[in-house]
C-alpha cells in the first residue's frame, strides 16, 4: 500500500460524508494485529514494546496532536487500538522520510479535518516524496564514492600482495 490509499469507504459514515467517498487509511500496509478487532485494547507499554516507542513519545504524540484522542479505561489508562497501531506505523515511515514533525501534526490535523483537506494532504506529501527523491539521488551519489574507494583499495592490496 502506498502512504496514502484511496478506498471506497466500507465503515460507518461520517455525517456529511458521501457513500463510497474514498477513505485515507493512513497505515503503510496491512499489518497482523496482535488482536483481533473488537478485543484490540492495548495498554501504553504494550504499544510501546509492539512499535519501539517510548512511553514518554506516545503521550507526547498524543499532547500535541499527532495521534487523535486515546480511549481510556474506567481507571483513566490509555487503551490504543489496531487502528491507532496502524497510524503508528505510518508515521514512522513519515519520521523515516525527515518530515518535520509540525509537518506531521499538520497532516494529523488536516485528516481530522474531513475529506476537503484531501489536496493539501496530496501536496503535503508529495512534497515529503520530492525530498525523499533527492535524498536518495544523494546516498546514491555516495556510495556510488563508496563502492570506488573500495574498490581501489582492493586494487591496490591486490598490487602490494604481488610485489
Amino acid at each position: 500500500m502506498t502512504v496514502i490509499e484511496t478506498t471506497p469507504a466500507r465503515t460507518a459514515r461520517r455525517p456529511g460524508a458521501r457513500a463510497g467517498a474514498p477513505k485515507d487509511l493512513c497505515q503503510s500496509a496491512p499489518a497482523a494485529h496482535p488482536r483481533p478487532e473488537g478485543r484490540d485494547r492495548y495498554t501504553i507499554s504494550e504499544v510501546a514494546a509492539l512499535t519501539g516507542l517510548t512511553a514518554h513519545t506516545l503521550r507526547w504524540y498524543e499532547r500535541i496532536g499527532l495521534m487523535q484522542h486515546i480511549d481510556r479505561s474506567h481507571t483513566g489508562q490509555r487503551r490504543f487500538t489496531n487502528r491507532d497501531l496502524d497510524w503508528l506505523a505510518f508515521v514512522a515511515k513519515l519520521r523515516l522520510t525527515g518530515m518535520p514533525v509540525a509537518d506531521m501534526v499538520a497532516y494529523a490535523e488536516m485528516i481530522r479535518a474531513g475529506d476537503h483537506t484531501f489536496e493539501a494532504r496530496r501536496e503535503l506529501l508529495h512534497r515529503t516524496r520530492h525530498d525523499v527523491v533527492q535524498r536518495i539521488a544523494e546516498l546514491q551519489d555516495t556510495l556510488a564514492v563508496l563502492d570506488h574507494k573500495i574498490e581501489f583499495y582492493g586494487d591496490a592490496r591486490r598490487v602490494s600482495q604481488k610485489g
